[in-house]
């Protein structure tokens, strides 16, 4: 048994440390146009986390006074402050803006398109090299046939002057230097495709402008969630103080003789079921706050404290065609569309430039003599023209491959057209009709408590028992439940109708009304 345990053992360390060498960081999805699920937090990190919380100082972590640590792999982990971070929206998106692992990514994409596009443009410019060598031989003449016998013979017949020696191993120093220049003169393909650099760099900064704009309605989102739990929260303790004064008046009518005990039983369930609806509440509120502080990038622990309050004001009506012009202007998956579009057309157009000669120039200039001697110029220049032919099947193979992928594009740019019509029109339906809801929740908690505040009296009075005032506490529980919820729709179909127009990144305060 004791071997079985410590082999257990030794597999769950294994286990470990896999999933520390095997967790990677996972990309937060920031939804596109609806709620998306929130992301998985980062194994990597939090694993790393887990094991250095549980070690000592001096274990090979290093811990900075800022609240993070450093594991002994350089791996970089926040950890939670005890103070509370408080936080508004303007901070909470820019927190996620600044430390969402998915615009980190964007960001390394766009530096990695930049350093392409200097690649191609490398192959225009003129590209110059400087070249400089020196170097000491020591040739054996006779190993390359140059033997006395043929020395002599070249004597006998006058090629060499009387009393010539000859030395079969010579030493030669060489010294040389050169500047070599190399210059694409006419080449139509590569010219466009470095014309295309600049539609893909803009392909890549919409997209990371996309993902700031999906980054934000997700912080918005959240951040409104929490303040409708926080809302909640505080509906419920109320009704749980409500409810015990309920049940102390009660159980004191029924000490005193004037009650029954079923007015004190029943005021006693109603409290207990206020006190369960506090617990869930702030039960909701963390999970609600820890799934922000994810989003954040920020550790899931790290308290969290929302300056901002709940916004209710009310959008003014949208003309539908207005509409739909600023999200053909504004809205960045369309404008990467049209640029990916523009890219595709240039490939083509590319594709058959590759029909046309291309020509070239290689030429370099330099010096060359002995090391201790005297040096002479040489040079050379070389001018080329490629002339393709043959090629035609291939040309004809890229060039419907290219044309097929920018009709595919047009299609798809035609449907994003439409869908962006429905997505409009669906976020101004959904704006009416929570605006409606928000009126008919408020109408219905004023009229509950109204209720409430009748019976409260009755029962007071004696009148009646206090069964009608746990149904009118109920009432306003859930009218109050209902407004809140209500609220929460109204501002995220408000959130939505600005990502469907395509400014939520600079106007979503004047879509809240804050």
């Amino acid at each position: 048994m004791t071997t079985i345990l410590s082999n257990l053992k030794w597999l769950d360390r294994l286990a470990r440390v896999l999933m520390i060498a095997l967790g990677g960081a996972t990309a937060l999805p920031i939804g596109a146009q609806t709620t998306q699920p929130l992301p998985s937090a980062p194994s990597a990190v939090i694993a790393a986390q887990n094991e250095a919380l549980a070690k000592p100082e001096g274990s090979g972590y290093v811990f900075h006074p800022a609240g993070s640590f450093t594991t002994p792999g350089g791996l970089s982990v926040d950890r939670a402050s005890d103070a509370a971070l408080r936080l508004s929206l303007d901070d909470a998106i820019s927190i996620g803006l600044e430390r969402n692992v998915r615009l980190k990514y964007d960001r390394a994409n766009q530096r990695a398109v930049k350093g392409d596009t200097l690649g191609v443009l490398s192959a225009l410019l003129p590209n110059l090299s400087v070249n400089a060598q020196s170097s000491a031989q020591e040739i054996d003449l006779a190993a390359m046939g140059f033997k006395p016998s043929l020395i002599s013979s070249f004597a006998s017949l006058g090629l060499l002057p009387p009393g010539y020696s000859f030395s079969q191993v010579v030493k030669v120093n060489t010294t040389q230097a050169s500047i070599g220049a190399s210059q694409v003169l006419f080449n139509l393909p590569d010219y466009e495709l470095y014309r295309g650099t600049s539609n893909e760099a803009k392909v890549i900064d919409l997209k990371k402008l996309t993902d700031d704009g999906d980054l934000i309605l997700t912080v918005g989102m959240s951040y409104l969630q929490v303040q409708a739990d926080q809302a909640n929260l505080t509906n419920a303790e109320a009704q749980q103080r409500s409810a015990r004064t309920l049940f102390d008046q009660a159980k004191q009518k029924h000490e005193a003789g004037v009650g029954t005990d079923l007015d004190a039983l029943r005021g006693q369930v109603e409290y207990q079921l206020r006190e369960q609806d506090v617990i869930a509440a702030q039960s909701q509120m963390e999970k609600d706050r820890i799934q922000l502080a994810r989003i954040l990038g920020i550790p899931a622990g790290q308290k969290l404290e929302l300056t901002d309050s709940a916004p209710f004001a009310q959008l003014a009506m949208m003309d539908l065609d207005a509409a739909k012009i600023t999200a053909y202007r504004h809205r960045k998956d369309f404008l990467s569309l049209q640029q990916q579009i523009a890219l595709t057309q240039r490939e083509v157009k590319a594709v058959k430039y590759q029909r046309l000669p291309t020509l070239a120039f290689n030429g370099n200039y330099g010096v060359i003599g002995l090391t201790t001697g005297p040096y002479h110029g040489d040079f050379s220049a070389v001018g080329s023209l490629n002339v393709p032919i043959f090629r035609e099947a291939a040309q004809r193979g890229e060039q419907d491959v290219a044309e097929a992928q920018l009709t595919a594009l047009r299609q798809e740019e035609a449907d994003l057209r439409v869908t962006i019509d429905a997505q409009i029109r669906s976020s101004m339906l959904d704006v009416n009709t929570t605006n409606e809801l928000v009126k008919v929740a408020q109408s219905n908690v004023e009229l509950a408590q109204q209720e409430l505040a009748d019976e409260r009296e009755r029962f007071s009075s004696g009148v009646d028992d206090n069964l009608a005032v746990v149904d009118a506490e109920a009432s306003v529980a859930s009218a109050e439940a209902q407004l809140v919820q209500s609220l929460y729709q109204y501002n995220v179909a408000k959130l939505e109708l600005a990502r469907n127009t395509g400014v939520v990144e600079s106007r979503y305060r004047a879509y809240l009304g804050q």
